[in-house]
């Protein structure tokens, strides 16, 4: 009788089931909570001295980031605690620091960051960009293969360049979630009558 030795199979980790979780999420929950954001919403200033995208020249942050008509209000180091922040910021939050960079990094886009980004000036223009990043991002790991989501990330994600892709994929729907809940509880204040007190 011959005694033969059987590896398990590597689990079958598809770019699919990665990305249920974010498209779920985004197709189902967050992007129709975003139908309809008008501008007064995108730009309410939930608190004095929230951080926004504002027209260039009026911030009053120690630094303003981005190309074009608009900055971003931002510091560095980042204030503790952080300032509170209008949906504008957020969403830009989302669209460049979470997407764009990391679409120009692995996914074929364009070169992207805070410093020379062109911030949107009202709510459906920053909707179009959230959508462009998310369809890229989207595009690029439903074409990976269980090989290249299991290989380190690569340079361009500094100190965890080592954890695998599929990691990397993983923490960015945290914070499509995350950021998206923050978005869709200031669209509810400013419903609710907050941005009239």
């Amino acid at each position: 009788m011959t005694t033969t030795t059987h590896t398990p199979p590597r689990p079958d980790l598809t770019s699919r089931l990665l990305l249920d979780q974010l498209t779920t999420h985004w197709e189902r929950q967050l992007r129709p909570r975003l139908e309809g954001l008008t501008d007064d919403e995108y730009f309410w200033e939930p608190a004095p001295g929230a951080w926004s995208i504002r027209p260039r020249g009026t911030s009053l942050a120690p630094v303003q980031g981005g190309v074009g008509a608009f900055t971003v209000d931002f510091a560095f180091p980042e204030p503790d605690p952080a300032p509170v922040t209008t949906i504008a910021w957020r969403l830009a939050h989302v669209v460049v620091g979470v997407l764009a960079v990391r679409n120009a990094a692995h996914a074929g886009g364009p070169p992207a960051s805070y410093e020379t980004w062109e911030y949107a000036g009202t709510a459906s223009a920053a909707l179009a960009q959230l959508d462009a990043e998310m369809g890229r991002w989207t595009a690029h790991v439903s074409s990976l293969d269980t090989d290249r989501l299991m290989a380190p990330c690569g340079p361009s994600e500094g100190p965890w360049a080592d954890e695998p892709f599929a990691a990397l994929v993983l923490h960015l729907t945290r914070e499509v979630v995350h950021h998206g809940a923050e978005v869709c509880l200031l669209r509810d204040l400013h419903a609710a009558g907050a941005g009239a007190r």
